[in-house]
């Protein structure tokens, strides 16, 4: 490992943001501090609980650092951030990152980060921050790095830093990058004088502009401007000027830099330091003449050619062609693109993270903040799109040590349902995807698949089959989005095949459908091969995925599934040669890199829009197959998580949900009342027959969009009495989302080929339905129904965020979702945060608090008679997070003991206890309310409801005290044969979810 790069020795040529010796950014240890680091380094301080903070220009460091006192009142330790290092302008999100080693500057200033960072620190909180090591944002002319590889294409002291094939498949490509971003074909845009020659004359630089974008001209190649018509430049000045001579000797300079293709260390540097000198020679002569400047400016007016002349453009096609890069119709990207992206963005091109100087020059300023103290913990941000991720987390834990601290750390990792985070993973766990569907998936009746299926597929017209819709959807994105990847990949592997004589009789078409098959059955996102060493995990995934290729193949010689899967486990490397093992090696880790995406993509963003028999299990991470969790696999889960993974983040929402998780705990409660869900489905349809469009011979919407229609409106419809300008709001709001929601599905529209029409009746009908008077027959049928699931969804809500704040795990709270938060996938779910309304709101919970018990008993039935104000939950995730605070062994050592419950209403309650020495937290959630409560409007609370249902209390001794954390009642456990029991009556008199504390005298 190698320590982080300080001005001395970082690479040549480095952007000004890494080469300025001015910048406080950078790191300057001594050998010797990090020597007396590396001995003892402090153990990570694990977060009590996290906010989720989205910065961007609308909420800066400012903003931020104005909520810090309300998020320490709350009970949150860590402010968790969203990505702040620059972004490309106007990033709504982080992710975009331009620069590694610089605050993004639309987020506010150095000062006033150190201004945030003292306001946390007074306040007793540290920070968390998203880091993005697998991408940068590139294309609009503002990452310095990527200018330089489109200058100098692969003589770039950058060209190992992006993962750029300079030797594709199409010769034409070789040693060029392919850009994706023309609006439109190649020749049409140049005919159309959309590509401008430019000259920056006080750099003396050339680039060709297009709208926002810019690229640079290779400064070997400027003689084709700087010559171009030359002799009418020496007719001006006169053949024995010296200013004529001094320019003509430039550009034979120019000509003679060293080539792009240079694979000499010393002569790609002679390069990169001659280009600049006579960059800066140009520059000075066209200040000094007049007429040298206004001949370049005849140039560029020549080169720049008279739209609609075609020939016109001819000299600046020619310099087009001689570049390092090539301009294309953005069509072109799914085919021909030769740099790995984030999943199929080209704004977002993947970084070497395995290379150690991309590591260093991207690492930084997140050491130094770390080094200070000022970062405590780190969220990495899509490892499964790195060459290698477990070697990624070991370089950066040890470079952390390095610098005298080893940080939190969660990585952003999707796991299938029987799949474990790798053990040898020095991470304290995952983000909490698989968290998050566990604990949805409690509220969820799981007898209710079957009746939930056949009503789904009645009211669409036909059955689906999910297993080969996702394996459609994946050969889809290979097909489209991610077809340049595929070819990338099956190239390899033809080159491969073709090295031993047993294996070269397969063809370069045959290796690529097979390997589609095998990517297509693959069971998980990706695989973690690394080197000799294979797990027995990936060799069952690789297994299962070749067995079911073949099975769904129909190529009459299936030994090329054999010959894949034995690439893909490096056993036909045995015996090998060295050369061969590599290849080999080097294929099978490019495979993982592409089964992450185009399992996302085929997951996540089609079959998942596609797929509604209930949209509550349609989530990151997720699978709509699994239809709820039994209590007993829900307690398992969560005593695995506590031996293993203790300090893993627990979450509800995050900024990439498919929807919050108020939404969610709405639409689960279809699962308890299929009989009446299908009833209303019947009404609906029929009461709105006529509000369908037709479009190409077909009603809009079709059955299964309009299915997803009316879940939709049921989970987002907006709490109390909205009022008109609010209604507007969300009819805005439902309608960028179906648009979304109808291209992700990429059945009858898509990103790439938008049906207006289409999309336009889904709109129109959507906005029919949520305009129509509330006497017509849509409305008065579904307002009570939708106020119905609302009511019981509030229940759900809150039992599934005390089980949040109190299960085995670090719980992060997504901004504004301590109160209820009714949005879908983002943008929905990055509005602007109301902190002043939940300031107000938390001041009157926390005034509740402060009262007697007596008192508190009374203000909590009153906070149940006025739920849908949001204090309620609230009131739950304060009072946890306080506990929290005050007793942080039970939550961070603390055993995970699940509790018995019986009696008439057993089945309605998760109840467990979190012990550590003398301390007890119990926590006891009810769920499936509808069934709980029937049709009655009343509340879940008392004997009334609850009857003879008991928890068992296992570790109960005759010295024990317990009392409810929201009311400060003191409670008696009764015996009971041979142990001791808490009645649920008792528990859940005065609010509908239960936090016990015991202490042992």
């Amino acid at each position: 490992m190698k320590y982080p790069k300080t001005p001395e020795n970082a690479p040549a040529a480095l952007p000004s943001a890494l080469s300025d010796s001015g910048s406080r950014w950078l790191l300057a240890q001594e050998h010797s501090e990090h020597e007396k680091t590396l001995s003892q380094p402090p153990e990570p301080r694990i977060p009590l609980s996290t906010y989720r903070l989205q910065f961007n220009r609308d909420f800066t460091f400012n903003q931020a650092r104005d909520i810090v006192p309300y998020l320490s009142a709350l009970g949150i330790s860590h402010l968790y951030a969203s990505p702040y290092f620059k972004a490309r302008p106007a990033s709504r999100h982080g992710y975009d990152i331009i620069d590694h080693n610089t605050l993004n500057p639309e987020i506010g200033t150095d000062e006033e980060f150190e201004q945030l960072c003292a306001t946390l620190a007074e306040h007793g909180m540290g920070q968390i921050l998203d880091v993005v090591p697998n991408h940068m944002g590139v294309q609009g002319g503002d990452n310095a790095w990527w200018l330089d590889i489109l200058e100098n294409g692969p003589a770039s002291v950058y060209a190992g830093f992006f993962d750029i094939d300079w030797a594709p498949i199409k010769a034409k490509l070789h040693g060029k990058v392919l850009l994706p971003v023309l609006g439109n074909s190649y020749g049409a845009a140049l005919d159309n004088a959309e590509l401008q020659l430019r000259f920056a004359a006080e750099h003396g630089e050339f680039a060709i502009h297009y709208h926002e974008h810019h690229f640079p001209v290779d400064p070997a190649k400027y003689p084709h401007i700087l010559a171009y018509r030359i002799d009418a430049l020496s007719a001006t000045l006169g053949r024995d000027n010296a200013l004529l001579m001094e320019y003509q000797s430039l550009v034979t300079a120019f000509r003679h830099l060293p080539r792009r293709d240079e694979v000499l260390p010393e002569r790609q540097l002679e390069r990169r330091r001659d280009k600049e000198v006579y960059k800066r020679h140009l520059a000075g002569l066209v200040k000094q003449s007049a007429d040298i400047a206004g001949f370049l400016q005849e140039n560029l007016y020549l080169f720049n050619g008279t739209a609609g002349q075609s020939s016109s453009f001819d000299q600046l096609h020619h310099l087009l062609e001689a570049q390092a890069y090539r301009l294309t119709f953005w069509r072109v990207a799914a085919d021909e693109i030769n740099y790995r992206r984030f999943f199929d963005i080209n704004d977002l091109a993947g970084l070497r993270m395995e290379n150690d100087d991309v590591f260093d020059a991207t690492h930084q300023l997140v050491l130094r903040l770390v080094r200070e103290g000022k970062l405590e913990g780190l969220r990495l941000d899509h490892p499964d799109g790195l060459y290698d991720p477990e070697a990624y987390f070991c370089q950066l834990v040890e470079q952390c040590r390095r610098v005298g601290h080893t940080p939190y750390l969660v990585v952003e990792k999707i796991l299938a349902v029987r799949e474990d985070l790798r053990n040898s993973w020095p991470v304290q766990g995952t983000t909490g995807y698989e968290f998050t569907n566990l604990l949805n998936g409690l509220f969820v009746v799981t007898g209710a698949a079957e009746r939930m299926t056949r009503l789904y597929n009645s009211f669409i017209g036909e059955p689906i089959n999910f297993d080969d819709l996702l394996y459609r959807s994946k050969q889809l994105i290979m097909k489209t989005a991610l077809s340049a990847e595929l070819n990338v990949l099956a190239n390899q592997l033809s080159k491969i095949a073709e090295a031993d004589r047993h294996t070269r009789d397969y063809t370069l078409n045959g290796l690529r459908s097979a390997l589609a098959e095998i990517v297509a059955c693959f069971p998980v996102y990706r695989g973690y091969i690394s080197g000799s060493d294979v797990g027995t995990e990936d060799l069952r995934n690789i297994e299962q995925a070749t067995s079911a290729a073949k099975r769904r193949s129909t190529t009459a010689d299936t030994s090329i599934f054999d010959f894949l899967r034995e690439v893909l486990t490096l056993a036909a490397a045995e015996r090998k040669s060295p050369a061969y093992y590599q290849q080999v090696l080097a294929f099978a880790m490019k495979f993982q890199q592409f089964t992450s995406p185009v399992m996302a993509k085929g997951l996540e963003d089609t079959s998942a829009y596609i797929y509604h028999r209930l949209l509550s299990l349609n989530e990151v991470g997720g699978d709509p197959r699994r239809f709820g969790v039994t209590l007993t696999a829900f307690h398992r889960a969560n005593q695995t998580r506590a031996k293993h993974w203790p300090h893993a983040m627990v979450t509800t929402s995050t900024h990439d949900t498919k929807r919050s998780e108020d939404v969610r705990a709405r639409l689960n409660v279809l699962s308890e009342i299929p009989a009446a869900w299908r009833l209303a489905l019947r009404h609906w349809s029929r009461a709105n027959r006529s509000l369908k469009l037709t479009v190409d011979g077909m009603p809009v919407p079709t059955p299964n969009d309009e299915y997803f229609i009316y879940q939709t409106l049921l989970g987002i419809w907006p709490p109390g009495e909205p009022d008109a300008d609010e209604m507007a709001r969300f009819s805005v709001r439902m309608a960028e989302y179906l648009v979304k929601a109808v291209r992700e599905a990429k059945v009858h529209t898509s990103w790439i080929n938008p049906n207006t029409a289409y999309e336009d009746a889904v709109v129109a009908f959507a906005d029919r339905l949520i305009n129509a008077p509330e006497d017509s027959a849509f409305l008065a049928d579904f307002l009570p129904f939708q106020r119905r699931i609302a009511w019981l969804g509030l229940f759900n809500s809150l039992s599934q965020t005390l089980i949040k704040l109190t299960v085995p795990g670090v719980p992060d709270i997504y901004q504004g979702c301590e109160c209820w938060d009714f949005s879908l996938v983002d943008p929905d779910n990055r509005r602007p945060v109301d902190f002043g309304h939940r300031r107000g709101l938390l001041d009157v919970v926390q005034t509740l608090a402060a009262q007697t018990p007596e008192q508190r008993r009374t203000g909590m039935r009153a906070l149940c008679d006025t739920l849908e104000d949001g204090r309620a939950k609230l009131l739950v995730v304060s009072t946890a997070l306080a506990l929290r605070q005050r007793w942080p062994e039970v939550f961070l050592q603390g055993s995970y003991v699940p509790l018995a419950v019986k009696g008439e209403h057993a089945t309605h309650v998760c109840a467990y206890a979190r012990l550590a020495g003398e301390r007890i937290v119990i926590t006891v959630a009810p769920r499936f309310f509808a069934r709980l409560l029937d049709d009655a409007d009343r509340l879940p609370l008392g004997e009334k409801i609850w009857g003879n249902t008991t928890v068992d209390l296992p570790f109960h001794r005759p010295d024990s005290q317990y009392s409810c954390a929201f009311t400060g009642k003191m409670l008696k456990p009764q015996p009971h044969l041979s142990g001791w029991r808490l009645a649920v009556a008792q528990l859940l008199a005065e609010f509908p979810v239960g936090l016990i504390t015991g202490e042992t005298k």
